[in-house]
């Protein structure tokens, strides 16, 4: 029998959240883990905040709206604030009533700058790695380096050079024909995005205004333990200094790092010396044709580094996740500083989505964790 079409009728209606979503819904996981990260935070959120005065939308609820952009690909706070009015599951991750209405998209705007001075991503980012510590997920002695690029805001156009004076009428589109004109990061800058960098993922590529983030990766369960974004830089001694910055930090936050994977980008003299130094196995896919003292046939022979080989692929995965679901291909913020921010948040989400598989499902076990 065919049913008949008809209007909404119900004048009340109760609703429990909690029976709308589903018990093996991951992101039951996910909250939970960011109550317990944020948990950790309160003296953080004590110091950002004065103790009169009208109370302001908690923090706590700030940042788990910034893991719902993440984990839905939601592309902004305003696209943020206007599904939070009607998505339910939504206003459950936030412990929301679901008459409760949305707070507007300004409030990120205005409290950016209050969580940028109390570095509260990179906070949110380390506590969530403490946590996969504490359930054992996270391996404390083998390590992988990598770096990507991410895509600035500004476009080619804005990349002019750096004692040209602006266009008499105000009007930046008289900048539209640059045909011809040979441009570096030496004698240009943008100017919408001064921090941006001219660079290009390898040769014949296309040049793209962009950041340089670079990861350190644990080889247990392929979480990110380390983020850091910063201008980009093409030369493999840069990328080598920020990797050798990386394994001291480890140290200093309680690991042991005994060896580290790496690309061919990372095969070269400051790289391989730097981590026998550290006393860390440099674990170094190599270019054909290049001799570095440290890597050999006594390296390359041991089972261990065809492990580390073999895993360190698994550091494109998170990328790929903060570019495709994260929507952090291109950055939507001006400059290093707010978009490093935006990098720990996305990549904080990407570890608790992770972390949700790994507390049903326990983590693969390889020879070299």
């Amino acid at each position: 029998m065919r049913g008949k079409f008809e209007k909404q009728t119900g004048l009340f209606c109760l609703i429990n959240l909690e029976e709308l979503v589903p018990g093996e819904h991951p992101a039951r996981q996910v909250k939970r883990m960011c109550k317990q990260v944020l948990a950790e935070m309160s003296t953080v959120f004590d110091q950002m905040y004065a103790s009169d005065g009208r109370p302001s939308v908690p923090p706590e609820r700030l940042l788990m709206g910034w893991v719902l952009m993440a984990l839905y690909s939601v592309r902004s706070c305003r696209q943020f604030s206007e599904r939070l009015r009607y998505d339910l599951l939504f206003k459950w991750f936030l412990d929301m009533n679901p008459d409760e209405g949305a707070f507007d998209a300004t409030v990120y705007s205005k409290n950016m700058e209050r969580f940028e001075k109390h570095e509260v991503s990179e906070v949110f980012f380390a506590e969530v790695v403490e946590l996969a510590r504490r359930h054992g997920w996270v391996s404390d002695e083998h390590f992988t380096v990598d770096g990507t690029l991410i895509e600035s805001w500004a476009s080619m156009k804005s990349f002019r050079k750096k004692d040209e004076p602006p266009p008499p009428s105000g009007d930046r589109n008289e900048w539209v024909d640059f045909k011809g004109e040979k441009r570096s990061n030496k004698t240009h800058r943008s100017t919408t995005d001064p921090d941006a960098r001219l660079m290009r993922k390898g040769p014949g590529q296309e040049a793209k205004l962009s950041f340089g983030l670079r990861a350190a990766m644990e080889n247990r369960s392929g979480l990110l333990v380390l983020l850091n974004l910063t201008g980009a830089c093409g030369k493999g001694c840069r990328e080598s200094t920020v990797a050798l910055d990386q394994m001291q930090e480890l140290g200093m936050r309680g690991f042991e790092p005994r060896t580290v994977g790496a690309d061919k980008g990372y095969h070269n003299r400051e790289f391989v010396q730097g981590c026998r130094d550290m006393q860390i196995a440099p674990h170094v896919a190599r270019m054909n044709k290049r001799k570095v003292a440290g890597i050999d046939g006594r390296t390359i022979r041991q089972e261990s580094y065809r492990t580390s080989q073999r895993i360190r692929k698994r550091v494109e995965e998170p990328f790929g996740w903060m570019k495709t679901v994260g929507g952090f291909r291109k950055s939507r913020y001006i400059g290093v500083a707010r978009t490093n921010f935006m990098a720990q948040l996305v990549g904080a989400s990407c570890n608790l989505i992770r972390m949700a598989k790994l507390a049903v499902h326990d983590p693969p076990v390889f020879a070299a964790a």
